[in-house]
């Protein structure tokens, strides 16, 4: 063992020299498939030896995509394809990089600082922020968990099981598999639920979807519909990104990467991991989009729900075909409802500052699994009692609100990301903050475009165009005056350029958040934040009005 991976295992150990603030996130990986003693620096480094490693720490990334392929992007997906056939596949292309680039960049801090992302929100930039970021997450997360029991309640009710009776089991085991004190059990239940996802492929062997219409919907980037669906065409596309990219994945990925102790020298795995994911979620998403197109060409009519797909396949294919579907739709809301509820204990653990960790029993972590099981029992509770009416209106909610808060979390993250006092030889490189600041941009925009068609739902084509051109003619202005501003600081006599040292990394970790303390923001960077955070505030508070509206107006 050299002297440099010695000394790691003692900063990890003590946790003096680290960030780490609970000595359950420091210790033996034990893995679904496989465990990795805490002094074991993978010596062996034959194919045999790298594969077993990949299999312990297999789960964060795959976990983080499958759960993202739930309720709501059944519910998305299959309206994609029942309404517009396979002509929006190209969308699933364009979230690839995203994805792969939000994160990984999330798991990069997890991996590197030991500290879940709320905490290091609040550790960074104060409390004023770091209240708006979690309030954001519950709000989204409150909603997002009601929309997993509807798909259980959709999934059983066509299976013809009782609605009541199915809940309630369904959340007893969904929160009996996280309270059992063993990591290494949850893992095992939550990976065999993500192999269940892989059921879309058969069903869709039986339904086969043309082939030549899915290359198409692939390869050719289109708007469906022609000028008068222009507006639902947009919204339905915004729908997709939202349900793709959504922000309880940040704070799950980050603090369940902490939790399963995956340190900076498994960083090639786990990104490994996470291109696993993708594959599943695109191949999951497409499916799904390809199985709404099967279904509506043998069940015409409006799209409903989620159970319309499952019964125009059943008009297809019989009734296996559609109650393969059903059990499908039920796995994913299951996995669904795992991740959003442990995403939420996460975070609170974080705020609150308690024992939150899936290695600690329920005697030595209370509140964190006080909080898991309240959100469930809140979610189960609220889809036992609402009316249908009701449901329709907290599943559109989800997407509309989803949108309306895509670019807060994405900009926590750009931040945190650029800050070498965080991220030390781990820091974003220039290629990865330009690609992360467009995303940004364009989900800004997507963002105004969903507030404003919330607000008027009778939004026009040339009315989504002019706020996209705005915010681009806004987005060009900005990157010009960066450009410029960065142009004449390097041509500025006695300029250095900046070389990020990446030497030693794999050994280096966040120092303790004590000697962090407050970044320092400029006054324009701080004006760009509080016009943002403004913003965001004024649409939240007039999405959930509208929804109210709607509910009991």
């Amino acid at each position: 063992m050299t002297t440099a991976a010695l000394n790691s295992d003692v900063r990890e150990l003590r946790g003096a020299q680290s960030a780490v603030l609970d000595d359950a996130h420091v210790g033996d990986i034990k893995g679904a498939f496989g465990t990795i003693k805490l002094d074991d620096h993978g010596t062996g480094r034959g194919l045999s030896a790298k594969l077993k490693t990949l299999l312990a720490i297999v789960g964060p990334g795959l976990i983080v995509m499958v759960g993202d392929n739930d309720a709501g992007a059944f519910a998305t997906y299959g309206q994609a394809g029942h309404q517009y056939g396979t002509k929006l596949l190209w969308t699933l292309l364009l979230l690839i990089p995203v994805l792969y680039v939000n994160q990984e960049m999330v798991l990069r801090l997890g991996a590197v600082t030991g500290v879940g992302h709320a905490r290091l929100i609040f550790e960074r930039f104060g409390r004023f922020w770091g209240a708006f970021s979690v309030i954001d997450l519950f709000l989204l997360n409150a909603l997002t968990l009601v929309t997993e029991f509807i798909g259980i309640t959709l999934a059983t009710g066509y299976l013809g099981l009782p609605k009541v009776p199915s809940v309630l089991m369904a959340a007893l085991v969904i929160v009996a598999a996280a309270m059992s004190g063993s990591f290494q059990r949850f893992e095992r239940i939550a990976l065999t639920l993500c192999a269940g996802s892989l059921l879309l492929i058969p069903i869709s062997i039986m339904a086969h979807p043309a082939a030549g219409a899915v290359a198409h919907g692939f390869t050719t980037p289109v708007l469906p519909g022609g000028s008068g669906q222009m507006a639902a065409v947009m919204l339905l596309v915004i729908g997709i990104v939202g349900t793709t990219v959504a922000p309880w994945q940040l704070f799950f990925q980050q603090s369940y990467v902490i939790d399963k102790r995956i340190t900076p020298r498994f960083m090639k795995y786990e990104k490994a991991d996470l291109s696993i994911g993708i594959v599943v979620v695109v191949v999951g998403a497409a499916a799904t989009i390809g199985l709404g197109a099967v279904a509506a060409a043998h069940l015409p009519g409006p799209f409903t729900d989620t159970a319309d797909v499952a019964r125009g396949l059943s008009a297809y294919g019989g009734r296996v075909l559609g109650d393969m579907f059903a059990v499908a739709l039920l796995d994913a809301s299951v996995i669904g409802a795992f991740a959003v509820s442990l995403s939420t204990a996460y975070a609170m653990g974080d705020c609150l500052k308690i024992n939150h960790s899936l290695h600690r029993g329920v005697g030595q972590a209370k509140g964190f699994y006080a909080v898991y099981a309240g959100v469930i029992a809140l979610a189960a509770t609220i889809v036992l009692v609402a009316s249908d009416h009701v449901q329709g209106v907290l599943t559109v909610g989800v997407q509309a609100l989803a949108g309306v808060l895509l670019p807060s979390a994405s900009v926590y993250l750009l931040l945190l990301c650029t800050d070498k006092a965080v991220l030390g030889p781990w820091v974003n490189g220039r290629r990865t903050t330009v690609f992360t600041a467009g995303v940004i941009a364009v989900l800004v925009a997507l963002s105004l475009v969903l507030t404003g068609s919330v607000l008027d739902p009778d939004l026009t084509a040339g009315q989504i165009e002019a706020i996209l051109g705005v915010c681009a003619v806004a987005a060009l202005a900005l990157g010009a005056g960066l450009g410029v501003k960065g142009l004449i600081a390097r041509r500025a006599p006695g300029h250095v350029a900046e070389v990020i040292d990446r030497s030693g990394r794999e050994e280096w970790r966040t120092p303790p958040l004590e000697q962090l303390g407050q970044a320092e923001f400029s006054l324009a960077r701080r004006v760009s934040l509080a016009v943002l955070r403004t913003y965001l505030a004024v649409a939240t508070v007039l999405v959930v009005v509208k929804l109210g509206t709607m509910m009991f107006g």
